[in-house]
């Protein structure tokens, strides 16, 4: 066999005979898997060598697999464990099977009206585990398919994650006193074992899995007199998730306090922890904080899903001008450009969108932040650590002898840092930061009341980015109506710019949206440049309102107006736009 497969790499892909007998060699010493071997010394990737396995053991070779109708009976039979480690995966009804690369020579298509079976395989030699299945399964007339670790993987966490108890089953099946359940949760927890059979803890984890699937932000757990409420903030809006009985509460919070490395006797003072969980193929990071409340203890989880990918300038709802007019203050060589808007306004994605965009082998960036949310390949990030006394202000005198071209300052809270934070820009470095204010020209007022001189402002900060985040109308059930004549006027006379009646559209709800009728979000954005005008207007006077009525007059959009382009884009909606806008 082994003779067999050197020649077909060879053949094929080029493998000397003598690097085939090395690595053959190198896994009887350290009794490793050939097949491991060949793709960790790199003599072949992992689809040649499933190319070459094809050829020698005659199996047909798909290198990804989806299936539109999977029966996921077996994962009542079958632990993952046993699946993930073997990586293979039973797949019944195959005429449903569809293959991204066509269909498979050696597959005859079976007769109309029988169902046939495959099991999917990453190692073709592993004969027991592949026997085992189908004693348990009880299937015959079963194809072998080789595929891809990535792609059986996928399929095993897809069939394991639709099979799952939703958390209010689990929840009825608890339904009692709770004396055995505390006591089980006690005995495990000091283990910090979470593979445990505990329902307290397999309750915990769907909580978890269950808010990670709907796309949620954060998961609040919140006490009250006879009762506690688990709920979930999905696009900036909390929903229920469920209402478990009173005598779980405190076992449920000491499963979390422990997973967050707590101290779970310390129940009258405020704590903070955080922890990681895996699910599927997606690693969150979860930070968890506690304060002492009435009724026992509220928790807050803040879920940061790191195998999300970061999004682009382009993604994130700036129109073309704007969009423009960002890219054009970015690549200045100094100045301050400050991102203002409230708490989950979207101000480090929008931060981040830009250093990805400017990020550069000839560029030096360095941050600080609180928390680092996202690891950035070639940025230097600094994490504060209020408990060694690494604040933005100690951290900041540390970033101007790094010799760095860009630095970005997670939020200016005091005077100290924005005062470094000046002195850097006006010193030939690109500044960028946060400030909690309603809209840009509040932003100079705030400035100038931490104490940062109003001619220091004037000659340093370049731009003021304000937004907010408004919900995207669900594209499947939206529907359109026309608003009659006093709305229109009550909303500032709007007029469509195309001939006809004025169209917006409104929510509906549908399963693809869970009955909400919104998809998820985008950002309305308010740019304030400060030109020359501006800067002599904020050497007179730091009033914001005078500030923003001479911002508009030299053409700026407000986050309303922005706002409402996007409702007679049939983006959002009027509602939603008045909500983040306060108007």
């Amino acid at each position: 066999m082994f003779k067999r497969l050197s020649q077909i790499l060879l053949q094929e892909f080029d493998v000397s005979e003598d690097a085939f007998n090395d690595v053959r060699q190198a896994c009887l010493e350290q009794n490793a898997i050939l097949s491991e071997m060949l793709v960790k010394k790199k003599l072949v990737t992992e689809t040649q060598l499933l190319d070459a396995f094809s050829r020698l053991y005659r199996m047909p070779f798909v290198a990804k697999v989806t299936v539109d109708d999977f029966n996921t009976e077996f994962t009542q039979k079958i632990s993952i464990q046993f699946l993930k480690k073997y990586l293979m995966v039973p797949v019944k009804n195959l005429v449903e099977l569809q293959i991204a690369a066509g269909p498979v020579e050696e597959m005859n298509d079976p007769p109309a009206g029988t169902h046939r079976a495959a099991i999917l395989l990453n190692d073709p030699t592993v004969f027991q585990p592949v026997d085992d299945i189908l004693k348990i399964l009880q299937w015959d007339d079963v194809s072998l398919i080789l595929s891809t670790r990535e792609s059986i993987i996928s399929l095993i966490n897809a069939a394991y994650d639709s099979s799952r108890d939703t958390a209010q089953q689990l929840v009825a099946d608890m339904e009692g006193d709770g004396s055995d359940i505390i006591s089980e949760i006690e005995e495990t927890a000091d283990l910090l074992d979470d593979t445990s059979d505990a329902p307290i803890i397999k309750l915990v984890n769907h909580i978890i899995s269950q808010s990670v699937k709907s796309g949620a932000s954060d998961i609040h757990i919140e006490p009250y007199q006879n009762s506690f409420k688990v709920r979930y903030r999905v696009d900036g809006i909390l929903y229920d998730l469920l209402t478990p009985p009173k005598w779980m509460q405190s076992a449920l919070l000491s499963r979390i306090k422990v997973m967050s490395k707590m101290n779970i006797a310390e129940k009258r003072l405020p704590q903070d922890g955080r922890f990681d969980v895996k699910i599927g193929d997606q690693s969150v990071d979860i930070r968890v904080s506690t304060i002492p409340i009435t009724y026992g203890e509220r928790i807050v989880l803040r879920l940061l899903n790191k195998s999300s990918t970061l999004l682009r300038l382009p993604d994130l709802g700036l129109k073309d001008e704007k969009l423009k007019l960002i890219e054009s203050l970015i690549h200045l060589s100094h100045g301050i450009i400050l991102v203002t808007g409230p708490t989950g306004s979207g101000k480090t994605t929008t931060l981040y969108a830009i250093l990805s965009k400017i990020n550069s082998p000839d560029i030096n960036i360095i941050t600080i932040e609180d928390p680092v949310e996202y690891q950035l390949k070639g940025i230097g990030q600094i994490q504060v650590n209020s408990k060694i006394d690494l604040t933005f202000s100690r951290g900041l005198r540390s970033i101007v002898r790094q010799d760095p071209d860009v630095i970005l300052i997670g939020e200016m809270r005091d005077q100290e840092t924005a005062d470094i934070g000046v002195q850097s820009a006006l010193t030939g470095h690109l500044v960028f930061s946060t400030l909690h204010t309603n809209d840009s020209a509040s932003a100079i007022t705030r400035l100038v009341d931490i104490g940062v001189e109003p001619f220091l402002i004037s000659s340093s900060v370049i731009a003021v980015i304000a937004q907010r985040l408004v919900r995207v109308l669900c594209s499947e059930c939206k529907e359109p109506y026309h608003p009659d004549p006093e709305t229109l006027q009550q909303l500032g006379n709007i007029h469509n710019p195309a001939d006809g009646p004025v169209t917006f559209y409104r929510a509906k709800g549908c399963p693809r949206c869970f009955g909400s009728g919104y998809k998820g979000r985008i950002g309305i954005y308010e740019i304030m440049v400060l030109n020359e005008s501006l800067q002599s207007m904020i050497l007179k006077s730091h009033d914001s309102h005078q500030i923003k009525r001479e911002a508009v007059s030299q053409g700026m959009t407000t986050l309303y107006d922005d706002g409402i382009q996007k409702v007679l884009e049939g983006t959002t909606t009027i509602e939603e736009v008045l909500r983040v806008t306060q108007t």
